[in-house]
Parts: structure tokens; sequence; C-alpha cells
């Protein structure tokens, strides 16, 4: 036996054994399944992740699409804004009809303004006089399809 040893830990080395150095797996065919995918499960998976890759795509489209549009009725609210301030703010009585024809980034905006006498009364049937009602209107397009905004507004003016 000494002359089979192993000269680094001086155990004896076995030279002729009948356990082999790596045991030899059984070739079963219906075993490959738990071990690895096959090929429908990958093409399964590949098509999930495309769907979530599309949903993900139409979302983000969506949210940017949802952005314009409040992009363009925050600059038509200002215009109406603008616009209301200059009614309230000028000292002769409101123009009768008056549209503006406005241009902005996002194309153009006709701004309509009619004004009325208000037909306000006290409790007492007594008709009040000076106060106008101004409708200021706001039409434009967005892809293609007609948009409005309007306000209605109360206008003293001593006669």
């Amino acid at each position: 036996m000494e002359k089979w040893g192993n000269e680094i830990f001086n155990t004896p080395a076995l030279q002729d054994s009948n356990i082999p150095i790596m045991a030899a797996r059984p070739i079963r065919t219906g075993a490959r399944s738990r071990y690895a995918f096959a090929l429908y499960e990958v093409l399964l998976g590949v098509a999930i992740f495309a769907l979530g890759v599309i949903a993900l795509g139409r979302a983000v489209e969506n949210c940017i699409s949802a952005s314009t549009i409040s992009s363009e009725e925050n600059v038509v609210r200002q215009i109406l804004s603008d616009r209301m301030a200059q009614v309230q703010a000028a000292s002769a009585v409101p123009e009768t009809e008056k549209e503006f024809k406005i241009k902005t980034s996002y194309g153009r905006v006709i701004l309509t303004q009619k004004a009325a006498p208000a037909a306000l009364t006290e409790p007492d049937n007594t008709l009040i006089t000076g106060i106008n009602l101004v409708t200021l209107t706001a039409r434009w397009e967005h892809a293609g399809v007609p948009q409005s905004k309007q306000i209605q507004f109360y206008v003293y003016r001593s006669s």
C-alpha cells in the first residue's frame, strides 16, 4: 500500500476502484422537461413581455396626448381670463358683439365676445339697470375635433 500512497498527504490512493469518480446520470427523455424550458414556454414569455411593452407604449402615448390637451386648455383659459380682465377694467359699456382671432402655438383660437343687458330685478320687481351679462366663447381645434370653452360674468357700468 505504501508504494501507491500520495506523497503530499501521505494517504493511500486507490489505483483500481469499483467506485467511479463521477456518477453516471441515467438518461431519461421524460425528465428533460423538469430541467429546461421548452420552446413554447419561452415563446409564451416573450409574447407576454411584448404585450406589456405595447401596453406601456400606449399608456405613454395617452399621457402625452392628455398633457397636450391640458396645455391647450391652459392657453385658452389664459386668453379668456385676459379678455375678461380687459372688459372689466374698461370704463365704457362692453360692445354688443366682437370677435378676435388669436394665433397660439397650438393653432388659431377664435374668441367671441357678446354682451347684453342683464334682466335683473329687485324683489319688488324693480328693473336693475347698468348691469351687462358678458359671454366670452373660445373656439379652437385639437386633432381636427372642434373644442370650445365659455365663461359668463356681469359688468356694471353706470349710465
